[in-house]
């Protein structure tokens, strides 16, 4: 066994394989991206996230490379792609030779961090939840001609500006959106990611935060 490192995961054309096919998979039935860019963004975050809550360079690590590959399931289907992405990222950690007691964390991360069955179990997971759930931007739309047919394309183009900033002092992980409402009202975000946002709090509170969503300046919960 030996230690699997952030590189050592983002070098593997093994992955990137995965990720670029689960991506084009997504793209064919109109999805947002989630690519490179999305899964980058929510290692960056998760891995920040936890540094700053006290946790280990290591622990840090494990939520990076969790974060990166995260959607790699929906290279299976989109349903149940949690699950699915999960079982695909151990096998690949352990043909890797990454330890069983690294590879349960990410694995139990993977597995939780879908709104419908996800769960934060732990610290790895509720950062990975937080930083995947956040992930609301115009530039994730990939055919703007779409986003007056499909409520998802027309929620995130609508967002303008997406800020995520972590208060310590305060305890308090604040998610502040910009939104255009010419675009998408209010009422239309809360429609589609609701359960994202409850999933949200209770991951924030493993850690004894509280979430709190704003939008254009009220906030919402």
């Amino acid at each position: 066994m030996k230690t699997i490192t952030f590189d050592d995961i983002k070098n593997s054309e093994e992955i990137k394989t995965y990720i670029r096919q689960a991506d084009a998979s997504l793209l064919a039935l109109g999805y947002t991206e989630h690519a490179f860019a999305h899964v980058m963004r929510c290692a960056d975050l998760a891995s920040r996230w936890l540094l700053q809550l006290g946790y280990t360079e290591r622990e840090a690590e494990l939520a990076r490379i969790a974060a990166y590959m995260h959607d790699i399931g929906n290279l299976v289907n989109r349903a149940d792609h949690a699950q699915s992405g999960a079982i695909i990222a151990y096998d690949i950690l352990i043909r890797m030779g990454m330890p069983p007691a690294d590879v349960a964390p990410v694995v139990t991360a993977i597995g939780n961090h879908d709104e419908k069955t996800g769960f934060p179990v732990n610290a790895i997971a509720a950062a990975l939840i937080l930083a995947d759930k956040t992930d609301v931007r115009r530039s994730r739309v990939r055919n703007t001609e779409t986003i007056h047919l499909d409520i998802h394309d027309r929620v995130n183009y609508a967002v303008e500006k997406a800020v995520t900033q972590l208060d310590l002092e305060n305890r308090i992980l604040t998610l502040a959106l910009e939104i255009d409402t010419t675009i998408c009202a209010v009422m239309d975000y809360f429609e589609i990611f609701m359960e994202r946002m409850l999933l949200c709090r209770r991951a924030a509170e493993y850690f004894e935060l509280r979430f709190q969503l704003k939008i254009n300046g009220s906030t919402l919960m």
